[in-house]
């Protein structure tokens, strides 16, 4: 397993993966430094995801391979399909796996997505559109959010 580290504007990410694919990405929250020299393996990663910081990528081309039971992997599978500045909620994201009672095991999958911002898992709110937990915080949440959705600028005139 290759890794790598690289600086985001939310702090530095960890990057890992081989040639079956990424298998976790993470914002740190230490102080780490970033790597100068990216592994071969996950250079394409590291290229998309400073396209998406950078606002010139909405979508991510990789080549995904997160360990995790088949019940979290169909949770990060439908979590993929929530498009680039939209939300959905915890349990509309239950219903549409087909059983809205799996609310809790939905959110538990959810908040052990190892590969968040590819699998967009900041996308998922709660029904009151609240922003509802985040391993990565609720201020990246927000930043990610925000980042994927701007504000329009009101005409003054």
């Amino acid at each position: 397993m290759k890794k790598a580290r690289i600086k985001t504007p939310l702090g530095i990410a960890e990057l890992a993966g081989d040639e079956n694919g990424l298998s976790y990405f993470s914002i740190l929250d230490d102080k780490e430094e970033f790597d100068k020299e990216i592994p071969s393996e996950l250079q394409s990663a590291a290229e998309q995801v400073s396209e998406y910081f950078n606002g010139k990528r909405e979508k991510f081309d990789l080549k995904l391979n997160p360990q995790g039971t088949e019940f979290q992997k169909k949770v990060w599978k439908e979590l993929i399909n929530i498009p680039f500045g939209h939300t959905t909620s915890y349990l509309e994201l239950s219903r549409k796996l087909g059983d809205e009672k799996a609310i809790r095991a939905v959110a538990s999958a959810n908040g052990k997505n190892p590969l968040w911002i590819l699998v967009p898992c900041h996308r998922v709110i709660g029904s009151d559109g609240s922003l509802t937990g985040y391993a990565g915080g609720l201020h990246r949440k927000k930043w990610l959010l925000e980042h994927e959705n701007p504000p329009i600028q009101q005409r003054l005139f």
